[in-house]
Order: structure tokens, then sequence, then C-alpha cells
């Protein structure tokens, strides 16, 4: 694949991730000989062919700075151009991607209101054989949006041909999940229902809005990651092993845990699901406004900027462990992992020792570290118990490296780290109940002051009691 097309070149997420990771791997010799990269968008540059290089090169001085400038440079004069057009015009799509005269990599880095018409322009324009659609997630708003999807895909794509984006499926150290389990025969046989007692999957953000109003306000922290990112995780946690990391048998074991996650009722989502959004607040040094005085905030959409939801998994490992997935932005502290929380000894025959801490295996993002609680003897007291960490770090990498993985499979027609149309239905699938019920008003819409650890009521539903 020699030909990369990025629509919505001008966006934040092309600025933020997509360049920088292309960069890395230009400079690292890892892209094809003689690969182009063309940015599309609809910004026109007058009287300035030289826009948006210029462009470029500011945002990967800002975002990727440990690239050379040198590479950077050669990259964006050699590798980069621009084209302008109407992503949802068919003719205007047509004429930015001419010639079409060999496979091209589509890679629809756009708002999520504008996939389809850009899908059917790329229908029209009818790419060669071989070519490669890209779509970043959300994959759709609900379960009937991404069916119509996958239909108007399955039109001119065969789905080998598809890659529907989840980038923490690529984000070290999270896949690092199936190493411990699958690789270590002294896990595996303790990873059921019979030795843990809950699992916790986090993304809890200091940012707040930080002007993604456009997006966010009409997607909310429900959609924006615990629909997509945390149901991810959540597969790689409780997945039955596959014979092999290959990409159908890795992703029917994951698409069987959607399957098997029990849907809510209106009555357990009252129970089982918190949203809130931020009010005023510090963080840090910043004052931050209330969610609803953010700029481009409709406050009468009732959008939350927190989200947690406990799911069971109906089937014989997990039955009765709680799962529960925490999702928000404007927190006092960030926190990537997934916890898993084991169950306290039957027996303690340490009489005057305190309750032990539980035995915690947490994998986590920034910084990239797994660790393991455990009880020992007490250092001045042999029948007393104190609690250690047993921790290894991961090599640092910068925020763009998921990118980089997901650019090389891309490239090279690899499609494990990403997602199946079945895995995107029946994601949907999953939260539609939660999302009829917040949309009834059956679960209020909380409010926690930015800068805190979110609503106190996140820590009282089912699975949360005394987590920590």
């Amino acid at each position: 694949m020699k030909r990369i097309v990025i629509f919505g070149a001008t966006g934040d997420l092309t600025a933020r991730y997509l360049l920088p990771a292309l960069a890395k791997l230009y400079e690292a010799g890892d892209l094809p000989d003689g690969i182009k990269i063309i940015g599309v968008d609809r910004r026109e540059w007058k009287n300035d062919k030289n826009g948006f290089r210029r462009l470029v090169l500011d945002s990967l001085e800002r975002h990727a700075s440990g690239i050379s400038a040198s590479a950077r440079a050669r990259m964006v004069t050699e590798v980069l151009e621009y084209r302008r057009a109407d992503v949802t015009d068919a003719g205007s799509v047509i004429s930015a991607l001419e010639p079409l005269t060999e496979p091209i990599l589509a890679y629809l880095a756009l708002p999520p209101a504008v996939f389809a018409p850009t899908l059917e322009a790329l229908k029209k324009a009818g790419l060669p054989e071989g070519s490669r659609v890209a779509i970043e997630k959300p994959f759709g708003v609900n379960l009937e949006s991404a069916q119509d999807l996958n239909r108007l895909l399955h039109e001119f794509m065969p789905e080998k041909d598809i890659y529907r984006i989840d980038h923490f499926l690529a984000w070290q150290p999270f896949p690092t999940i199936m190493g411990l389990r699958f690789a270590n025969g002294i896990l595996e046989p303790l990873w059921d229902r019979n030795y843990i007692e809950r699992v916790e999957i986090l993304w809890e953000e200091t940012l707040a809005l930080e002007g993604r109003a456009g997006y966010f306000d009409h997607a909310g922290a429900f959609k924006d990651l615990i629909q997509n990112h945390l149901l991810q995780l959540l597969c790689l946690t409780a997945m039955e092993a596959p014979t092999a990391l290959h990409r159908r048998n890795l992703r029917d074991r994951k698409v069987d845990v959607l399957r098997a996650i029990r849907h809510l009722s209106p009555e357990e989502a009252k129970t089982h699901t918190v949203r809130a959004r931020y009010g005023a607040g510090r963080i840090g040094e910043k004052e931050i406004p209330a969610y609803t005085a953010e700029e481009g905030v409709d406050p009468g959409r009732g959008t939350e900027t927190f989200a947690q939801v406990t799911f069971m998994i109906d089937n014989l490992r997990w039955a009765g462990v709680p799962f529960v997935l925490r999702g928000g932005k404007a927190l006092g502290h960030f926190k990537g992992e997934i916890a898993v929380h084991f169950k306290p000894v039957p027996h303690l025959a340490f009489q005057r020792a305190q309750d032990p801490r539980p035995n915690v295996l947490r994998v986590r993002l920034g910084p990239d570290r797994v660790t393991l609680n455990l009880n020992v003897n007490g250092p001045y007291d042999p029948f007393d118990l104190e609690s250690i960490e047993l921790g290894a770090d991961f090599a640092p990498q910068e925020f763009f490296a998921a990118y980089e993985r997901l650019f090389l499979d891309l490239v090279e027609g690899n499609t494990t780290l990403f997602v199946r149309a079945d895995e995107a239905e029946e994601s949907w699938r999953v939260a539609a109940p939660i999302l009829d019920a917040w949309e009834k008003d059956l679960v209020p819409l909380l409010e926690y002051p930015a800068g805190s650890d979110g609503p106190d009521e996140a820590y009282l539903s089912p699975g949360r009691a005394g987590a920590g």
C-alpha cells in the first residue's frame, strides 16, 4: 500500500495522532518506498500553495518534537501533499483521488455525521481492487446507524479490507492483559469467578472539554469511552483463550464476550449505571468552568461527562463477577487501568493482623506499568502483615505510539487489532438499553466539581464498594 489518503487532514485527530505516527514510521524507515500521503479537507489555501505543509510542520513541532527536524521536513516535502474537497460531494472526492490507478488506503478522520456521505462518495469513485478503508470511532451513534454503515461498506468493500479503528487495542500496555493471561500458567487457572471478586476498567481524565464541544456534546462520556474503548478492554480481559492470536480467532472470542454481557433492564439501569457532568472547580492551578458554561455546549442536551456501568457476563467463567467500566472528564487525577481484584483468603490465620489489603493485578497506562499487590509478614512482628507491590515498568512511549502500530497493520493488511462488523453491532446492542434509560431520565444526571474524584454515587453502586 503506497498511497494513504487522509480525509479530515486539518483536524485535531490528524494533527495529534495520525501525522506524528506517520512521521515516526517515516523516520524509522518503516513505510514503503515511494509512499505518498495525501491530505484531503475542505479548507482552501488561497495564494499559498505551501500553507498545508507549514501547518503540518507546526503541528509536528508541537506534538512530535522527539522526531528529528530533518525527518519531519523530509516527510512534509517528499511525501505529503494536499487536495481540497468537500467530503460529502462525490464529484469533489473523486477529483481529489485522481488518478485511481492503484490501491489506496482511505482513512476517515472525520466527524461521524459525514461517514456515510464520504463512504457513498468512495463507492461512486470505484476504488481499485485491494484498496482499504479505515474508519475512526465512534462507528455509528446507535445500533441502527452502525448496521447502516456496515451495509454501505459491504456494498463496495469486502470485510477483510475494512478497518474500524479503536486505538486502545494497540495502546501499550492494554494488550498486555492477553500476555499475562495466556502465557503464564500461574494466572490462567485463577482467571474466573472462583478467584476473582470484580474487575474495574477505568479511564479517568484531568482534561475538561478542551474545545471539543462540537463532537463531545453530542456524544457524551458513555459513547466516547465506554461503548467502544472500555468494552474492547473488557473483551480482552474476559474472553476465552483463542487457539492463536490470529484475526479471526481473537475477534471470535471477543464477540463471544459481547454476546454474553447481560442487557440491563430499566430497573437495573437505575442501580448499575451512574451518569454525571462536571461543575465549576479547579484542576491544579487551573480554574475550570462548569460544563454547561463551556463554549459550544447546549445545557439542555443533558450530556454526561462521567459515565459508569456495572456489567455482568452470563457465562460459566464469569457468572456473578461485576465488571465496572468507568470514564470521565475533568477529574482530579488521571487513571487509565485494568484492575483485577482477587477474592480474599477464606480463612485468615493471622489473628492479630488487621484485614489484609486485597490482591489486585493492575495494568496501567501513564506511567505504563503492571503491578500486583501481595501481603507478607510484617518486618517487626512475624504474626502481623504488611502489603507490598510488585511492579514492572514498560518502556516509555510517545502518546501516538498506538497509531504507529495501527498504521503498520493498515499498510500490511493485518486486521487483528481492528473491530469487525459484528463486534461493532454487538457493542451497540449492549449499549442500547442503557442509552434508552438515560434518554428517558430513569437515571438522574448528577453533578461533581471539576478536580474531584467524580460523584459519590459511583462508589456506592454494585461492584464498587471498597474500591481502591
